[in-house]
């Protein structure tokens, strides 16, 4: 089948909320993907994050497979081993005070959870985000969204947002009163262009949550499990929240996603509160087994550092020497962003990156964002890397 086929059909039945890249993809491998027409790219997007240990690892397709011959599917009424082997897995991983986790199926759903949490913790109804956050897109996600093009077109079912600027603590402090319910923040913003916060910005979050009764939430659906050279990104300045979500890498490609929160806070819910039909099924919960399993055992977190590192240096003697091109480069282990001076030319990157068999993505209009598998061969990061730096050279 064809390209053109495979558009035809999909024009006909697929509802076209999505701006498609002009490829069919059918197979993937470690840190390459193939599509129809057999053509091999490299992917440095990961999808979106999500395949932390790269496309169908063989230790996570033998246990979903494994899983999935034994039992798929049955109700939260019920215990469940991998459910239960996950949610001591994550609580290990985490810092001791997050004690409870409940699993979901996305990130956009761990932060429901988490809003849900705050709400009936404090009985307050007052969220304070960042301009710039992403934190999914179901109605109360968007509520706490700081982007307005996808917040807007839903405006007259949202509240009023009290949005203040990522990084500015002043402003942050100003925020935070006795009406909050709780402070929802990205320790790196993703989307909005791999934003890294000023040192001591989110213990002065903690400090003013602890004096005014408010939860203090991390979403780490993106920087979790690896992502950012630590196992969670609130370790670089050891500052701990509430509440914490996890997403993307923590299935590996499978969807899944929890929310973590401590001890205090699990004891204003009642049975009831939150649930869900598929949460937390066998399936999911034994691919986040295996997924943390391979972290662990192929040293991911110390290779997302190390490798991060490399990537960084490179991107910033690109800056440097092309001061016309880009501005500078910013980021945590690998998640990476360069910024570029041309945001015209920076939205052609994507397509024109596949001609060199190459997927990126370019977020917050000029960022051109890395977050590719944390086991990437190096040749494959860095040979792409440097055609990528020749278009923007071009």
């Amino acid at each position: 089948m064809t390209l053109d086929e495979i558009q035809r059909r999909e024009a006909r039945h697929f509802l076209p909320v999505v701006n498609r890249m002009p490829v069919a993809l059918v197979e993937g491998r470690g840190s390459r993907v193939t599509d129809v027409g057999g053509r091999e790219y490299v992917d440095l997007t990961a999808g979106w994050g999500v395949c932390s240990i790269g496309h169908c690892h063989p230790a996570l397709v033998e246990a979903i497979s494994e899983q999935a011959g034994r039992l798929m599917q049955t109700t939260n009424l019920f215990y469940t081993l991998p459910q239960l082997d996950a949610a001591e897995a994550l609580t290990r991983l985490s810092p001791a005070e997050l004690s409870r986790v409940f699993f979901v199926n996305s990130g956009t759903e761990a932060v429901e959870g988490a809003l849900k949490l705050a709400h009936r913790a404090t009985g307050r109804s007052k969220f304070v985000s960042t301009t710039g956050s992403f934190h999914g897109r179901t109605l109360g996600a968007l509520a706490v969204i700081g982007q307005a093009k996808h917040r807007d077109p839903y405006r007259d079912l949202l509240p009023e947002p009290v949005t203040v600027p990522f990084g500015d603590g002043d402003a942050a402090i100003a925020a935070i009163d006795e009406q909050t319910a709780a402070v929802i923040i990205e320790p790196v913003q993703g989307e909005g262009g791999v934003n890294i916060p000023p040192a001591g910005y989110l213990a002065r979050l903690r400090k003013r949550c602890t004096e005014t009764g408010a939860l203090l939430i991390f979403d780490e659906v993106q920087t979790g499990i690896g992502r950012t050279g630590r196992m969670l990104a609130l370790e670089h300045e050891g500052v701990v929240p509430d509440a914490l979500t996890l997403g993307k890498g923590l299935g590996g490609g499978f969807p899944v996603a929890a929310f973590l929160c401590s001890e205090g806070v699990a004891e204003t819910v009642t049975r009831g509160d939150h649930g869900g039909t598929y949460i937390g099924s066998p399936l999911a919960t034994a691919a986040v087994n295996a997924v943390l399993k391979v972290v662990d055992n192929e040293k991911l977190v110390q290779r997302s550092a190390e490798l991060g590192e490399k990537l960084g240096a490179r991107l910033r003697a690109y800056a440097e020497a092309n001061p016309d091109k880009a501005e500078g480069e910013r980021g945590q282990g690998l998640l990476r962003g360069l910024v570029l001076r041309n945001t015209e030319n920076a939205g052609t990157i994507p397509r024109r990156a596949l001609e060199q068999g190459i997927l990126i993505n370019v977020t917050a209009g000029n960022v051109m964002r890395f977050f590719p598998a944390l086991n990437i061969p190096e040749d494959d990061l860095f040979e792409s890397l440097e055609n990528l730096l020749a278009l923007i050279s071009q």
